[in-house]
């Protein structure tokens, strides 16, 4: 498929657990059901992180208040708006901007009462809600995001803002803390990746590949603990699956979650040069 049309529908979407005498979790949007992860597991040797200068340049790229991307009406969103630390993640609300091929990004967790609208709004879109199953009334959505703000921390609902606007919905999780990890062979600090990309205008343009390449960037220089991080988009969901390809991913392993048959997706810390 060519690299363009890898994003036409980036929706790496969620399953629910289904598994008995599993207790109630923040969010339920991740498990598994069978499968395991193939193949040999590389050592985490590399403590990787961006030069200071190139991270002085990204801060001082970082739009400042009310700065949208031309063209879009946005309204950029700003660290001090985020709500609580989220320590089993180590903190994504001060990870801060990266600079990628098509423009500053960062990830900015959720606020309900800004936030739902847009959010609602994307997952009302037929080529979202085939895969997320969230279209209808505001107040499912409102729930499945509530989930993981009053949880434990273990799943972060973010915004993508890409140069000043929120253009896409992320989920960052723990996947050794997620019932995924019963399905295929977790390592600690194992890091998971839900990604829809909210406007047709924003699809098809080869944007998902970019941005799954520069969060798992994010995840592994924030992480270091983190040896690894992992996705599991419906199989089905060709152009998802080919996003996370682009991005540095490699195909793992086919599992069977319980709403899906899912391509297990790895981006190795120990590859990461390489790919």
């Amino acid at each position: 498929m060519p690299a363009t049309d890898a994003d036409a529908h980036v929706c790496s979407g969620p399953v629910t657990d289904a598994g008995a005498g599993a207790r109630p979790r923040p969010d339920t949007s991740r498990t598994g059901r069978g499968g395991c992860l193939n193949g040999p597991d590389g050592e985490d040797t590399l403590d990787l992180r961006l030069p200071d200068e190139l991270l002085a340049g990204v801060r001082e790229a970082v739009p400042g208040p009310g700065t949208a991307r031309p063209g879009t009406g946005g309204t950029a969103l700003l660290p001090h708006t985020l709500p609580k630390d989220d320590d089993l993640l180590d903190g994504i609300g001060a990870w801060g901007p990266i600079a990628t091929p098509v423009g500053v990004f960062q990830l900015v967790p959720v606020q309900i009462a800004r936030d739902l609208p847009l959010i609602g709004r994307w997952m009302n879109d037929p080529a979202v809600a085939e895969f997320w199953a969230l279209a209808g009334p505001h107040a499912a959505v409102e729930e499945h995001l509530r989930r993981q703000l009053l949880g434990d921390g273990r799943s972060v609902p973010c915004l993508g803002v890409l140069a000043g606007t929120p253009m896409s919905y992320w989920e960052i999780y723990r996947a050794d803390l997620d019932p995924l990890a019963r399905h295929y062979a977790a390592r600690p600090h194992d890091t998971g990746i839900h990604l829809l990309v909210g406007d047709v205008s924003d699809r098809g343009r080869g944007l998902g590949g970019v941005l799954l390449h520069a969060v798992a960037d994010l995840v592994l220089d924030k992480r270091p603990t983190c040896a690894r991080v992992v996705a599991e988009p419906d199989l089905r969901n060709i152009p998802s699956v080919a996003a996370f390809l682009s991005a540095g991913f490699r195909f793992s392993a086919e599992v069977d979650l319980p709403a899906k048959r899912a391509a297990l997706m790895v981006r190795d810390r120990f590859l990461r040069r390489l790919v």
